[in-house]
């Protein structure tokens, strides 16, 4: 094994435009009445310290002059993205890695997963598109006394595999400066579609990012 290859969940393994992103817009504007746009949420996640969802609508409702309370923001973004039985926007993910490339990476790499989600909710992405038993550890939010971009999550994998290789792939600045707190590489992904990709690539490259891609489909050409 030549280490531990850490993969974030949303943006990386799934495309959440159309699930987590969209949850946010109706969220905000539901207790606004004002509709944010994804470029929006984009500039906010590059400021650094809101890969907490539920953290990043509070703080642009309170922005907006409205102060609901916190726990029913986190009630009404949970509505929309679970649904009733986890019928709602999560059915819009949609999966990142082509066919076959985790049995490639596997032979040389231990896979691994620490996301801002909860441990369910990435089990219930997981296991809807066949991947469940392809991540081992599996550490989310309810893991980890500290949410990124403190580097627990990280930390615990270290532990679990002392002296080997740990190398995080994430979406946003918190993941990577995650990666630096812990003492791991990190590469960014970027995605070419993304309003403020070059502004991404300059703060990957700023926490000192080993490479940055398109998507995970590009990975086994930066890892040799």
């Amino acid at each position: 094994m030549r280490g531990v290859l850490v993969f974030d969940v949303d943006g990386v393994l799934v495309d959440v435009t159309d699930s987590y992103r969209e949850t946010i817009i109706r969220t905000i504007e539901h207790f606004t009445s004002r509709r944010v746009t994804r470029d929006d949420i984009q500039q906010i996640k590059n400021l650094g310290g809101y890969n907490d969802d539920w953290a990043l609508c509070k703080k642009v409702i309170q922005d907006f002059g409205c102060h609901p309370k916190y726990q029913e923001i986190v009630d009404h973004f949970q509505r929309i993205f679970l649904g009733e039985n986890s019928d709602g926007l999560i059915l819009r993910e949609r999966w990142v890695a082509r066919d076959g490339l985790f049995e490639q990476l596997a032979k040389d790499w231990r896979l691994a997963i620490f996301t801002g989600r909860t441990r369910s909710e990435t089990r219930l992405t997981l296991d809807r598109f066949g991947a469940q038993a392809v991540f081992d550890p599996l550490i989310g939010n309810d893991d980890v006394e500290n949410l990124k971009p403190a580097p627990d999550g990280l930390l615990k994998i270290c532990a679990t595999f002392p002296g080997v290789e740990v190398v995080y792939v994430g979406d946003t600045v918190d993941d990577a400066k995650s990666a630096g707190r812990a003492g791991v590489g990190f590469i960014g992904v970027a995605p070419q579609q993304d309003s403020r990709r070059a502004e991404l690539v300059e703060l990957f490259r700023q926490e000192g990012a080993r490479a940055v891609v398109d998507n995970i489909n590009e990975l086994e050409q930066v890892l040799k």
